[in-house]
């Protein structure tokens, strides 16, 4: 490295130590060839940042003048501009001549081209002889006079990287630049980095000095000073030379890189046509086509004028019915085909003869090509074609409709991707309101684009459009938009669900369950299965919307400050931002290495932050989802994240399992405070309205509030030590400070622990409400409503609570999770609030629909009895009563009082006059219908009752409980006897002839017993873990267990040891049953899986297996709990995430059932197999009867 090169390395070496981040700089050095690995990992091993930089430097001062030069370069490169500047000075001057080459270039190869700028070679380079070769030979033709050597292609079809090419050559640079070579960008430039490029060329241009020794100051001063340089190094090069109407060219289009290629084209066909076209352009007055446009280039319209007049007069006619294309949209050909109705090889002639004439562009998919205009060429159409645009979109329609039909529309076809997307957007705006209805509300168009491209473009669709619509058409525009916004979790799923089946469940005065109704007819009496839920008048759908954008749990989600757009994250590493009306997804992001924890928009709305396991938290662009910043200062993983409220000086507060917060200014890259106090993870943390303080809570039983213009701690709250007060908790015991929430004044704070929601006078300290959700669950995260004293709660049973802050009164319960609840957050004006949950889902709930509910919810365990052409249902609810409902209305028919003990189980007496409870703390009783007078009573069990039932003549109640005992009561005569060698609970009962009756428990055995004698006849040793489940055949010789041990056994009643032992399920097997006639029997497990069995042979001969899908995710949620065999052993029906119905010959799915909650307990089945009721976890009842 020469002297001058060396001592400007020493002179700026401080600036350049404290500034520069040595790992991509140094991609660059070794692309060059100028750092080996080994000095690579010497530099990398440095303990700082500043070490690293020192080390980097130190290692280049050893090297040379080429090293020097591509030091500056990887500068400009990374935007350290303001460094490079520093070292212009010191850039040497081309010395190397010598030959020696790695790669074919030699050391002065590589040192005139670093000088110059010159593009280093890709990572991955394709080497292209031929078209370098051609390019060297049109230089070497210019015999050392000015000239131009033009090199056109699409964009990105590699023409800088050939330009670069083709200059690396000692030979060729000796000849055609003896002067070395300097890399000019045409285009948009920011102004620094344009003037800094002048200004390096013009040193260049004026080595000897003989001009001026100051550099330009600005662009102007660069442009006079180059155009002077240039007419002394180039005397030839006079005023109407090419260079001077290129010049012209640049500067009258504003350097847009389109209008330069318009203007090319037209001089492909007329070389010498250069001042020709620059005459016609500055002399005609064209109106300026499109003010509003989102480029700013007058010239466009001219250019575009003047290329469009050359065409023919029908190739004019063609290229005006482009005039309805959408701006960044690439048209199939296979669409211009059916516009134009020709053959695709005479379309691709035309479009041919306008890529041309650069008035329209193409990218090549597989075999086939996509087209598309520039923003400003469509900008230019519109507006020149403005009163032919309703007549261009009406005969895209109209051809679409002569030769295609929605329902032979694949998605393997190269252009229905384009139907699908645009024909609605065609339809409106041709204004054809009649087809534009007759499309958007047909169950068929709507089944067909969601498979392709989800629910939410649908959504959008009815919104954007709803407008066109009359005032009866708006209703069914609702009653689509409100299916789609509901099932949207379900539509965007794969296998696709069956979309008839859904629209059944749609209530009766809609459109899509009428619509759906005709066509399951139609398909029933094909023999294809539908069910038709009877009783759904008495369901009220509170969710307005329900969106799965991601393939794992979602930890977290926010609105936006103007309640537009939803920002959420997950266990799947995912950023993921939501339109809050339709679900449509804006940007999908892969934010980090690890789960995602947090994610929090700014109050502008510009960035949003998010926070992860892999202990970084990261400042993303909310638009684009370009990375802001990274900040990496935590040690821990990363729990939570908040901006300030205020945009004048915005903060970003976040908590770790470090026990630390951390205060960050987006203008700077290190951290601005970090926060110490707390002894344990910090769970949660939010700004207060103004910004004063800082709330956070932790896993050490504190709520702390930090003064933000300080960074100290203001106040400390002991929240642990007023639970252990309050609920006489052990002095030991922990306690985990969950959440925390800000009032709208700021007057109070509210924090989450255990199961109770307590709220704090900030300034007193002093606990001035409470809210206690019970002791059965605990809240997971709590929201303050923002405008009144509402709050709401996320708990661990999967339920959401908004509760009255003031008075301690719950005023509504939100179910529809199927799995835990991570996250809830009101809107910024408080109409809505949404959900986030383990369940992969988002739910959107209006606040005031869902504050009106008092819908009453009933437990799963229920009895069913089938009479006739009735169905009649027992029922416990959430209050303690007693429900008989009519199951084909919907109605309850009889209710009792609220009990004063818990119901845990009911049944139903043979003649329905008595009914039967089992109560938590061991009793059960006999209530007589209908005055609902208390019959019996009996105080039989130590424990809760687990299961009740009547014998057939209705004189015998048997229960079992949790305290291992099964009692036998005869209560008309009060005479009673207890079951009692089993040694752990029993898990249920069945009644057998003869008075026996068969027991199994979680010890392990399965029992035979006597009940008048109450002795055990007979004792089975059937797994070494709980019995799940047994089943008898029913020719009554045989019966079947279940086990936690992954088995299924085959017994006979005769026999101590099991007739077939079934293996191969991979989850707890938790349920059997036998086919009607005793032939088969299926089993079904916690993986979703339900296998048959020959009960003779114990041979396995079908397996029921959820399809998997994409990530590994099953289709079947759950558990399979329950089954039940149709009277011909030919279908068989399974509960668990849901319903659904199988083939039992061949294994394969008949029909789907999705209930609105999830883990259903049982299925219960009419003799007929055509009425089939459950529960699901949410408290609804599905009486479900099949379509005939």
């Amino acid at each position: 490295m020469d002297a001058k090169a060396r001592n400007c390395l020493l002179q700026h070496k401080e600036a350049l130590e404290r500034d520069i981040k040595t790992s991509y700089l140094m991609d660059h050095l070794i692309s060059d060839r100028v750092l080996s690995l080994s000095e690579e990992e010497k530099i990398r091993v440095q303990p700082t940042q500043k070490k690293r930089a020192a080390m980097l430097i130190r290692v280049l001062l050893e090297k040379d003048n080429n090293s020097y030069i591509s030091f500056y370069n990887a500068l400009l490169h990374e935007g350290y501009k303001d460094l490079a500047f520093l070292l212009q000075d010191g850039i040497p001057l081309a010395s190397y001549n010598g030959k020696d080459s790695v790669d074919g270039v030699t050391s002065y190869v590589k040192t005139v081209l670093c000088e110059g700028g010159v593009p280093q070679r890709p990572v991955v380079f394709v080497t292209r002889k031929k078209l370098v070769n051609s390019i060297q030979e049109k230089l070497y033709k210019l015999n050392g006079e000015p000239g131009w050597v033009i090199v056109y292609g699409m964009a990105g079809c590699g023409k800088s990287v050939l330009a670069a090419e083709a200059v690396r050559d000692h030979s060729l640079l000796e000849t055609c630049f003896p002067g070395g070579v300097h890399w000019v960008s045409i285009g948009k430039q920011d102004k620094s980095g344009l003037l800094m490029k002048l200004q390096n060329l013009c040193t260049r241009l004026d080595q000897d000095g003989a001009f001026s020794q100051r550099l330009p100051l600005n662009l102007e001063e660069a442009k006079d000073r180059l155009h002077f340089l240039m007419l002394r190094k180039c005397p030839s090069m006079g005023p109407g030379s090419g260079l001077t109407l290129l010049v012209f060219f640049l500067s009258f289009f504003s350097g847009s890189p389109l209008v330069v290629s318009l203007i090319g084209a037209l001089l492909r066909d007329f070389p010498n046509r250069w001042g020709y076209y620059l005459r016609q352009l500055q002399n005609k007055q064209f109106k300026r086509i499109r003010k509003s446009s989102s480029y700013d280039y007058e010239a466009l319209d001219e250019a575009m004028s003047i290329s469009v007049e050359r065409l023919s007069e029908d190739l004019q006619k063609y290229y005006k019915d482009l005039s309805i294309l959408q701006k960044d949209v690439r048209v199939p050909t296979k669409v211009l085909c059916i516009l134009w109705d020709m053959e695709t090889e005479e379309v691709e002639d035309i479009l041919q003869e306008f890529i041309n004439k650069s008035l329209l562009f193409y990218d090549r998919n597989g075999k086939s090509f996509r087209y598309y205009l520039h923003d400003l060429q469509i900008d230019f159409l519109m507006e020149k074609n403005r009163d032919h645009l309703q007549e261009l979109h009406r005969k895209v329609v109209t051809q679409f409709q002569r030769y295609c039909k929605i329902h032979s529309l694949t998605s393997d076809q190269e252009d229905s991707m384009y139907w699908y997307s645009f024909l609605v957007y065609h339809m409106a705006s041709a204004d054809m309101r009649q087809e534009l209805c007759d499309l958007l509300f047909s169950l068929d168009w709507i089944k067909a684009k969601t498979e392709l491209v989800g629910p939410a473009h649908l959504i959008h669709e009815f919104m954007q459009y709803g407008h066109l619509l009359d005032k009866k058409d708006c209703t069914v525009c609702e009653n689509f938009q409100e299916f789609l916004s509901l099932n949207g979790h379900l539509l965007g799923r794969q296998p696709f669900p069956n979309i008839v089946q859904l629209g059944l469940c749609e209530p009766e005065t809609s459109e899509v369950y009428r619509q759906a109704k005709l066509q399951a007819k139609e398909e029933v009496d094909k023999g294809r299965l539908y069910l038709e839920w009877i009783n759904k008048k008495t369901i009220k759908k509170l969710s307005r919307l329900v969106v799965r954008p991601h393939t794992d749990a979602v930890y977290h989600a926010c609105f936006s400050e103007d309640g537009q757009r939803i920002a959420s994250c997950g266990a799947d590493k995912t950023l993921q931002v939501l339109k809050a009306e339709t679900g449509e997804k804006l940007l999908e992001v892969e934010a980090h290495e690890d789960e995602v924890l947090c994610c929090a928009f700014s109050k502008n709305g510009r960035f949003i932050a998010t926070c992860s396991v892999d202990k970084k938290v990261k400042i993303w662009n909310s638009r684009t989802g370009e990375l802001v910043h990274t900040f990496d200062e935590h040690s821990e993983q990363v729990n939570c994240c908040h901006f300030t409220n205020m945009e004048h000086h915005l903060l970003l507060a976040t908590g770790s399992s470090d026990y630390f917060l951390k205060l960050w200014d987006l203008n700077k890259k290190e951290c601005r405070n970090t926060l110490f106090g707390h002894t344990n993870s910090v769970n949660h943390c939010r700004f207060s309205p103004d910004d004063k303080y800082l709330a956070s809570c932790s896993a050490d039983g504190t709520l702390k509030l930090w003064d933000v213009s300080s960074a100290n701690e203001w106040s400390s709250i002991d929240v642990r030590q007023h639970l252990l007060n309050s609920d006489g908790l052990q002095e030991d015991t922990d306690v985990m400070v969950k959440c925390c929430s800000w009032s709208s004044d700021g007057a109070r704070v509210m924090a989450a622990a255990a199961s109770r929601l307590l709220i704090f006078d900030v300034h007193s300290r002093s606990l001035v409400g409470e809210i206690h959700t019970g002791h059965n669950s605990t809240i997971r995260y709590c929201d303050f409503f923002p405008k009144s004293h509402l709050a709401v709660m996320a708990l661990s049973h999967y339920c959401v609570e908004l509760w009255n802050t003031d008075t301690g009164l719950k005023v509504a319960d939100c179910r529809g999770h199927l799995s835990w609840v991570h996250c809830v957050a009101f809107s910024p004006d408080g109409s809505s609030f949404l959900t986030s949950s383990d369940d992969q889902t988002i739910r959107l709930w209006e606040t005031r629909k869902v504050c009106k509910n008092s819908a009453v919810m009933l437990k799963q365990e229920v009895d069913v009895v089938f009479r006739e052409d009735e169905v009649m249902v027992l029922a416990i609810d959430n209050i303690r009563r007693l429900q008989l409902i009519n199951g084909k209305t919907g109605h309850t028919d009889y209710l009792t009082e609220a009990q004063k003990s818990r119901i845990s189980c009911c049944c139903l007496g043979p003649d329905l006059r008595y009914v039967a409870l089992g109560e938590e703390d061991g009793s059960v009783k006999i209530l007589e219908l209908p005055n609902g007078r208390e019959f019996r009573s009996r105080m039989g069990h130590e424990k809760a009752v687990r299961r009740v039932q009547f014998t057939c003549d209705g004189k015998t109640l048997i229960s079992s409980s949790d305290d291992s005992v099964v009692q036998v009561w005869n209560w008309h005569s009060e005479e009673f006897v207890f079951l009692t060698a089993h040694q752990e609970p029993v898990k249920d009962f069945r009644l057998l002839r003869n008075s026996r009756l068969l027991t199994w428990s979680f010890d392990g055995t399965v029992k035979v017993w006597n009940i008048l004698t109450g002795k055990v006849e007979k004792d089975f040793v059937c797994h070494r873990s709980t019995v799940l489940s047994c089943d008898v055949s029913p020719d009554g010789t045989k019966f079947s267990s279940t086990s936690a041990d992954k088995t299924a056994k085959i017994w006979s009643f005769e026999s101590q040891s099991p007739l077939h032992e079934l293996r191969g399920h991979e989850g707890c097997v938790r349920c059997s049953v036998f086919s009607g006639d005793s032939t088969l029997l299926a089993t079904g497990d916690d993986n979703g899986e339900i296998r048959i069995w020959n009960v003779s042979t114990g041979e396995q001969l079908h397996s029921c297996v959820p399809v998997t899908v994409e990530k590994g995710e099953a289709t079947y949620v759950g558990w399979v709990t329950d089954l039940r065999f149709s009277p011909d052993s030919r279908m068989l029906v399974s509960a668990g995430g849901y319903l659904k119905w199988w083939n039992v010959d061949t294994g394969e799915s008949l029909q789907t059932f999705y209930t609105n909650g999830t883990n259903l307990k049982t299925i219960l089945v009419s003799p007929t197999f055509k009425t089939y009721v459950t529960v699901d976890n949410l408290g609804i009842l599905y009486v479900l009867q099949a379509l005939e």
